[in-house]
């Protein structure tokens, strides 16, 4: 449910518009040194406020319930809050049974019985992606020197893509795009086939970032096209460094020492400005709707540092599973 990991687990609390939204991050082993200042980089990088990003300006500063004393982390579970300063509810208030196409908004009042908080989105809002983003800084710490980057390679299915931006923002649309996300100094043996291969993980883990819609690794859906003797990648080391990465690291779902290579799919974002014709599910006629508010032209544009978030909380989960392991085996007699 809310809830993901084996040994690094993180649950993820709060609504879009609701006091705060936040990360609780059990299994963080003890002694890892940790402040605010930290959080600051990646936190920076998922705010808003660059052309084709929402308006809405939350500080984003994270404080601290559990699990950190003297600056380090104690091993107990460790809780950060976010504060919402910056919701404007009543935007949601004008059309409240004419549900947002592409939105949660129709399955969560079905799922929950009308009960859920429909403003921003609820539980369902990329507003969330703040505490995977703080999970993700304690994670990074835990996986060193394993180093992850992820940047995003197009918008709209262009690689410049600033005009674009500008055009889907006066024409009240919006736009998909594509984050390519890169690990290097991965050691070999992490992932546990068959359902917790690498690949299995890393799927799980970011469909759950909103909007996310597709993920290919190494060379892809391009593979279908390729023969086996492009595809193969030729051992040229005894470390196991390959001659090409077709396999994007993986190789029978377990990390091959070489770069781990994946590429997500992010829909355009869900609520425009522009007039769309959608049932109005109070009186069962056709209505015109023009979602107001403040959104997202792309909000493919502040999904590479939730990746790498995810990413790194997926291997720390998977690196602790392995020392676990390896711990087991050399006490036993």
């Amino acid at each position: 449910m809310n809830s993901f990991g084996r040994l690094f687990r993180i649950t993820i609390f709060g609504e879009s518009h609701g006091p705060a939204v936040g990360v609780i991050i059990d299994g963080c082993p003890p002694g890892i040194a940790v402040n605010t200042a930290d959080f600051s980089a990646d936190l920076d990088r998922r705010r808003s406020g660059a052309p084709g990003t929402t308006a809405r300006q939350e500080s984003d500063t994270p404080r601290f319930l559990s699990g950190i004393m003297n600056d380090h982390t104690t091993g107990a579970p460790l809780t950060i809050v976010f504060e919402n300063s910056a919701q404007r509810s009543a935007d949601y208030a004008e059309k409240p049974t004419v549900y947002r196409p592409g939105h949660a908004d129709f399955t969560a009042n079905r799922k929950f019985q009308g009960w859920n908080d429909p403003r921003g989105g609820g539980h369902f809002s990329g507003r969330l992606t703040v505490g995977l983003v703080a999970a993700g800084v304690l994670a990074k710490k835990i996986i060193e020197p394993a180093q992850i980057s992820a940047h995003l390679t197009e918008v709209g299915g262009q690689a410049n893509y600033t005009e674009l931006l500008e055009q889907a923002r006066r024409e009240g649309d919006s736009l998909g795009g594509i984050i390519e996300c890169r690990v290097q100094n991965l050691p070999v043996g992490l992932g546990e086939p068959f359902f917790d291969s690498v690949e299995s993980v890393l799927a799980h883990a970011v469909f759950a970032i909103p909007g996310i819609k597709g993920i290919e690794f190494g060379a892809g859906f391009a593979a279908g096209r390729m023969r086996g003797s492009e595809f193969n990648d030729r051992f040229i080391e005894t470390d196991g460094t390959t001659a090409t990465n077709n396999s994007g690291g993986i190789n029978g779902g377990i990390t091959n020492g070489n770069e781990l290579v994946f590429r997500l799919v992010a829909r355009p974002t869900a609520s425009i400005a522009s007039n769309q014709q959608t049932i109005d599910f109070g009186n069962g006629k056709m209505a015109d709707l023009s979602v107001s508010g403040r959104h997202d032209v792309c909000f493919a544009l502040r999904v590479p540092v939730v990746a790498e978030a995810l990413t790194a909380c997926c291997l720390a989960d998977l690196l602790l599973i392995q020392h676990s392991m390896l711990s087991n085996k050399e006490s036993q007699p």
